[in-house]
């Protein structure tokens, strides 16, 4: 009768066969200092032999340290319900890792108003987080508090728009730029050479608008690009209620009779549709976000075309990362692009966040 084996395994197993103590091994696992060259190349050597790989989760669990990560993004307002989705997926996250000693205390900022957003980048520092999850809207406000952040040895991960000054552990989001010229490339088969195109921005802080400028600096590039003679046409709409925004509109509409397509670079776009609805304009109107009231105009023929980016994918992939590295040491992308949909009437009920 064959005699069963059987044989240790992980750092008893290593421990054994480097003939050292399992705090030899522990040693190198973690890369501290105490063990000699000649043994540290040998234990090195059966962990190769073995593949071990360290548990992670276990010893993130033996260590009961708690991790405060901190969420700052803006408040889902009455004027676009955009910042639901990302808040979705960072309350999915939170769920998955507070059994592992994680706190993820979420912030919000009115995004119309810089005070609120530097009012709560004060109260988020004060609170000491170990790491911060980030959806920038003013650029300057934004990058002095990530300066801080730096300053402060905080790790932080953006998601939806990105900042110039190049200090985040990682971007997860759109890229803004191709997500514009995409947008350029689609209406070059929809307009003729005659006809106009308006780009609408609707912002109240379009000048520190990072991720409204990027689109339209895609979308303009497109043309550059390809010598297409486009007559674009750019809207600023800066007071964002309803009754300015179809204000401005009639104005644009009235200086330009020959406006065939209507670009809205946000979220926005359902306020343009409710304009187009009631005035009866034959436009083609493209606007961003699987919203949905952006949806229901879809639905009635109103929106032509939405772009669309996984904004819930971007809160839950932004907080997870955070995490891993945070926890585990673990090495996260510098820069991970979101898909760019095109979503239509025919396909948008397939579409999942």
């Amino acid at each position: 009768m064959k005699k069963k084996i059987t044989e240790l395994t992980g750092v008893k197993e290593i421990a054994r066969r480097a003939n050292v103590s399992i705090a030899t091994v522990d040693r190198v696992l973690h890369n501290r200092k105490g063990v000699s060259k000649q043994t540290k190349e040998k234990i090195t050597q059966i962990i190769d032999e073995l593949n071990y790989k360290p548990n992670l989760l276990a010893q993130r669990l033996a260590s009961r340290k708690t991790l405060r990560l901190a969420t700052l993004i803006p408040e889902i307002s009455k004027e676009t319900s955009f910042w639901d989705a990302p808040l979705k997926g960072i309350e999915q996250a939170d769920e998955e890792i507070k059994q592992f000693g994680i706190i993820v205390d979420k912030y919000f900022y009115d995004q119309n108003l810089k005070s609120s957003f530097v009012e709560q980048t004060k109260i988020m520092l004060d609170s000491k987080p170990d790491g911060i999850l980030l959806a920038p809207s003013f650029i300057e406000e934004s990058i002095t508090f990530t300066d801080q952040c730096k300053e402060l040895n905080i790790p932080y991960v953006l998601i939806d728009s990105d900042l110039p000054n190049d200090g985040s552990l990682s971007y997860i989001g759109p890229n803004l730029y191709h997500s514009g010229y995409l947008g350029a490339h689609l209406i070059s088969y929809l307009i003729k050479e005659s006809e106009q195109i308006l780009i609408v921005n609707i912002s109240r802080e379009i000048d520190n608008q990072h991720h409204l400028l990027k689109k339209e600096e895609g979308f303009r590039a497109y043309y550059q690009d390809y010598n297409k003679t486009g007559n674009i046409i750019k809207l600023d709409i800066k007071d964002t209620d309803i009754k300015s925004i179809e204000r401005d509109l009639t104005k644009a509409f009235d200086e330009h009779t020959r406006i065939k397509v209507v670009f809205v670079t946000n979220s926005r776009v359902s306020k343009v549709a409710h304009f187009i609805e009631q005035t009866h304009q034959d436009v083609i109107l493209i606007g961003y976000d699987f919203l949905k009231e952006n949806i229901d105009y879809m639905d009635r023929g109103i929106i032509d075309f939405l772009v669309c980016q996984k904004p819930k994918q971007q809160g839950y992939r932004g907080l997870i990362s955070l995490y891993q590295h945070l926890a585990f040491g673990s090495t996260v992308e510098k820069i991970y692009f979101m898909p760019i949909d095109i979503l239509t009437k025919e396909n948008s009920a397939f579409y999942r966040n």
